[in-house]
């Protein structure tokens, strides 16, 4: 499961890398042919991991009611991103893996109410879900990569 918690941090790191100088314009731009963008992508990841690993487990999540409701699967940018806004998110992006790893270690995923993904992948365990959220981490890094050629 290490492996699993170090390649998480490894990627968000990366994910930041690639989008931190960008403006707030080009973080909330949808190009041509695309129905999200940046700042959308960027949160539904801090969203779906949250959703993933806490909800499901039946735990409070550690993001706002808010932030899961304009974020998670289904939804779509619905007002622009502050540069404030980001810049928390930024933070979280990098503090919820972690948090999720002392969390794991402590035992507190005990419960876990099974889910089938989108893509019919099913979940019965937080054990299970961690390593999904990855592949889930890697989709939308792959479609930020996208973005960036359009902004």
């Amino acid at each position: 499961m290490q492996k699993n918690f170090d390649d998480l941090l490894q990627t968000r790191k990366f994910l930041l890398s690639k989008i931190e100088n960008l403006t707030v314009e080009q973080l909330n731009k949808i190009p041509k042919g695309f129905k999200n963008n940046i700042a959308w992508n960027f949160t539904h990841l801090l969203v779906t991991q949250q959703l993933l690993c806490y909800k499901l487990s039946g735990l409070k999540c550690l993001i706002s009611d808010e932030m899961i409701e304009n974020f998670q699967k289904g939804s779509s940018p619905n007002y622009e991103v502050s540069l404030e806004e980001f810049k928390k998110n930024k933070e979280l992006f990098i503090q919820l893996p972690i948090k999720l790893e002392e969390d794991y270690n402590a035992g507190i995923f005990k419960d876990y109410t099974s889910y089938t993904t989108s893509i019919g992948v099913t979940l019965n365990s937080v054990k299970e879900a961690i390593p999904f959220n990855l592949y889930h981490e890697g989709i939308h890094l792959g479609i930020i990569l996208q973005l960036l050629k359009f902004i």
